[in-house]
């Protein structure tokens, strides 16, 4: 995995978080992933380890949950 994989919800938690993750690291190294839009990446965000939204997964496979915007189970149900 070459970019960073950002995945949120659409809740306004996570569209901020996604603004400010856009202009530190820049549009071209991240794939914004909204769970909420696109349910068939939901087993792929938990297979990385995603607790919550809005998170963020690096390159080297670390995931960094920020500012808790709403669980897996919540964007489940």
């Amino acid at each position: 995995m070459s970019k960073s994989i950002f995945y949120h919800a659409g809740c306004p938690v996570c569209v901020s978080a996604e603004q400010d993750i856009v202009n530190l690291i820049g549009a071209s190294n991240v794939d914004i992933v909204h769970i909420g839009e696109d349910r068939t990446r939901i087993a792929e965000a938990e297979k990385a380890g995603v607790k919550s939204v809005p998170a963020l997964l690096t390159p080297n496979g670390n995931v960094l949950h920020l500012n808790f915007g709403a669980s897996m189970a919540d964007v489940k149900g």
